[in-house]
Order: structure tokens, then C-alpha cells, then sequence
């Protein structure tokens, strides 16, 4: 088992309760769409994974390991292996490309030599090597979702967690998005998505789990957006 949810709820300090007695359990390698209106609760999942936000009940488990007991002090070490994509990029606005994938290596106390290797081969993965000194802003909004899923994947995390990485972008360019992770999820990445992209989640038949006011509603292999019923 990779990720385990067991009867998890969550309720934030002004009383709106986010997750209801949610279970549910992720192989490694998988690709999992999560979907549902805004509030559905698909953001608090890749929070509670993340260990951004802890479970009011229940047991947030990956490999193994409980989240809700995790000290703080090992929370760093969770993240290595863990990489997030944003929807709002997040993006360092006065570091070039470069600095801003090199950053997540800085921060969990990679080498210099290990980040002169391992930025450039990200960064050509992603097809971004030409710009690696340009700025956030001299770039376009797919482009800078190219450096966040770079700099999410550049310490070759086993998870990555995107919170509706495509919900800025046009048509095309989210297409452009989606073969990337779908590419790194074949290198063996487990990949958590959350999601509004009914054409998307409805042509690729992955694994879906639909989401409403907090609770599971829906798992299906190859599923769609809307229930298969």
C-alpha cells in the first residue's frame, strides 16, 4: 500500500467540514483523478497529503507512515518525496527559471554539483533548457506551469500532487500539460490530480474518485467526469 485514507474528516477552525469519513487507498504508480464542485473537498485531500493541513479523525497513512503523528521535524524529509503542482504556479518572480527549479533542491540541502546535474536535465525534460535565465513573467502561463512541474519533480519524488494544474490554462496548453505528467506517471511517479476538466479526465479513463461536500461519492477504474450510472 502507497497512500491510505481510512474514515478520514476534516473541519477547519470556522467550522466548514471539509472531508466526512473519507476512505480511500492509492497504489504506487496509479494515476487518480480527483473531481467535484469547488468545496467538494479535492484540495483538503492533497492538503492532508501533503501534511499542509492534519485530519481531524481518521489516519493519513503513506508508506507506512502516519501523517497526523508526524513531528514536525520530519515533515522536510515527507516532502522530499513528494512534489506539488499549483494552479496559481507559485512561481519565485525575481529568480530565473533556473533558480526557481534549483530552489527545491536548495532547500532540502542538495549539492552544487548534484543541482548543476540535475536542473538542466529537468528543465529538458520539460522543454524548457533554452529558457533556463529567463524570468516568470517573459514567460506564458504554460510555460510557467512547465517550471512548476520541473521544480515538483526535479528531486524524482514517488508522489506528485497537482491542484488543478490546468485550471489557467487554454485547451491546448493544458493538453500540453497533461502528456507531461502522463509521462511522468509511466516513469513510475504516482500522480494525485485534482481537477474541473470534464474533456480531459473524460478522454484519458483513468482511475477517478468524485467528490460532493466532503465525501466520496464515486471510485472507478477508467472512469469519466460524471457517473458512469
Amino acid at each position: 500500500m502507497f497512500i491510505q485514507l481510512t474514515n478520514v474528516s476534516k473541519t477547519y477552525p470556522n467550522g466548514v467540514r471539509a472531508l466526512i469519513d473519507a476512505s480511500l487507498r492509492i497504489n504506487k504508480g496509479e494515476f487518480v483523478f480527483l473531481v467535484g464542485a469547488s468545496g467538494a473537498g479535492k484540495s483538503t485531500i492533497i492538503k492532508l497529503l501533503f501534511r499542509e493541513e492534519r485530519a481531524s479523525r481518521g489516519q493519513v497513512m503513506i508508506n507506512g507512515k502516519n501523517l497526523n503523528r508526524l513531528r514536525e521535524g520530519r515533515v522536510p524529509y515527507l516532502r522530499r518525496n513528494t512534489g506539488i503542482i499549483f494552479q496559481d504556479f507559485k512561481l519565485l518572480p525575481t529568480k530565473s527559471v533556473h533558480d526557481n527549479v534549483a530552489f527545491a533542491l536548495q532547500v532540502v540541502g542538495t549539492s552544487s554539483r548534484e543541482i548543476r546535474e540535475k536542473v538542466p536535465a529537468v528543465l529538458s525534460l520539460v522543454g524548457l533548457e533554452k529558457k533556463a535565465e529567463f524570468l516568470p513573467t517573459q514567460l506564458s502561463g504554460g510555460e510557467q506551469q512547465r517550471v512548476c512541474i520541473a521544480r515538483a519533480v526535479v528531486n524524482n519524488p514517488s508522489l506528485v500532487l497537482a491542484d488543478e494544474p490546468t485550471g489557467n490554462l487554454d485547451p491546448d496548453t493544458s493538453w500540453d500539460i497533461m502528456n507531461l505528467l502522463l509521462d511522468i506517471n509511466k516513469r513510475g511517479t504516482t500522480i494525485v490530480m485534482a481537477s474541473h476538466a470534464r474533456d480531459i479526465v473524460d478522454s484519458l479513463r483513468k482511475r477517478v474518485v468524485a467528490m460532493e461536500r466532503g465525501r466520496i461519492l464515486r471510485d472507478e477504474e477508467k472512469g469519466g467526469y460524471g457517473s458512469e450510472s
